[in-house]
């Protein structure tokens, strides 16, 4: 197993400008004085592609040497890695071929499409999508590139973290959502660099608690398909972002599905921008939270703003 160092988030960071935002970083004064903390919101929702994950799929396929990168890549993604390698594939001009669980988000889907992405469903739990996945890359001798446990895809994601550290300034903490952990592992991996002293959150849904029970025991437990709204977060651990949670994670911490809806429905209204169930549970945390962070420069990872308009989760309550 590759440990990655900074030195490759750096290294990362510039191999995939020419194909990214600098996403902003916004405040809000109502989000400031519900949570009692100044609140950064690194707003990946508003990355290309609509997901912080094109980051690490970007520095995925462009890390290919051409002899790879003619057989394609491919991966199994519930959404925003689809649509960001997808995306990525693109770019480079090769084929890209996505494992999609037959309830993966229908905009989500249609956006894989869009960015020319080919995409195979299978049923809806990881035992099915690595199945599905492994018959296709035996048939076809596509690379593929991990959502989560891929050192490219890891450094890529780090450089999230480096600019809000750049753009914002010293942060008493960092707060991030985990599903797989790929986003918390890259944030580790930056911040333990430039910033050790700053601590590092997790945020979970309750529904699809693995990564805490897995923080609190030691050792990885897996969930093979959890219900919860966050449809980005639904993914186990592996042994590569386990290595990052482990050593440098300060705490994981767990939202309801009614917090995180009505953190994401806040957002909306009071910030004016969309973000998706997954980006909420970092919010819902630190509201939930206040005593953590009270008084506190904390940075907050909204991840992604990737969402079927037609099933916005507060009309179903």
């Amino acid at each position: 197993m590759y440990i990655p160092s900074f030195d490759d988030a750096r290294a990362a960071h510039e191999r995939i400008k020419p194909w990214i935002h600098r996403t902003p970083v916004l405040t809000s004064e109502t989000l400031n004085r519900m949570s009692g903390a100044r609140l950064f919101f690194k707003c990946e929702n508003l990355q290309k592609a609509g997901a912080f994950k094109v980051r690490g799929a970007t520095n995925a396929v462009f890390s290919l040497t051409d002899e790879e990168a003619a057989r394609g890549v491919a991966t199994h993604s519930s959404g925003n890695h689809a649509l960001s390698l997808s995306r990525a594939a693109g770019c480079r001009g090769i084929p890209g071929t996505v494992i999609m669980p037959e309830t993966a988000s229908r905009a989500k889907m249609r956006a894989v499409e869009g960015y020319g992405g080919e995409i195979i469903t299978c049923k809806p739990s990881l035992e099915a999508r690595e199945r599905t996945l492994n018959d296709l890359v035996e048939r076809t001798g596509a690379n593929f590139v991990h959502p989560y446990n891929d050192h490219r895809v890891i450094t890529g994601q780090a450089t999230c973290s480096l600019e809000l550290n750049e753009d914002a300034g010293p942060l008493d903490a960092v707060v991030a959502p985990i599903g797989g952990g790929g986003m918390i592992s890259g944030t580790s991996l930056t911040i333990s660099s430039i910033a050790p002293d700053t601590r590092i959150y997790a945020a979970e849904p309750k529904n699809a608690d693995d990564a805490y029970r897995s923080f609190k025991a030691g050792y990885i437990i897996e969930d093979d398909a959890p219900d919860t709204v966050a449809d980005g977060l639904k993914v186990s651990l592996r042994d590569l972002s386990w290595h990052f949670v482990s050593s440098y994670v300060t705490d994981i911490l767990l939202t309801t599905e009614e917090e995180i809806i009505d953190a994401m429905r806040l957002v909306w209204e009071r910030m004016k921008i969309v973000i998706e169930p997954s980006s909420a549970v970092a919010v819902a945390a630190i509201l939930k939270n206040p005593d953590v962070f009270r008084g506190q420069r904390v940075g907050v990872i909204l991840t992604g703003g990737n969402v079927d308009m037609y099933k916005l989760p507060w009309l179903a309550k």
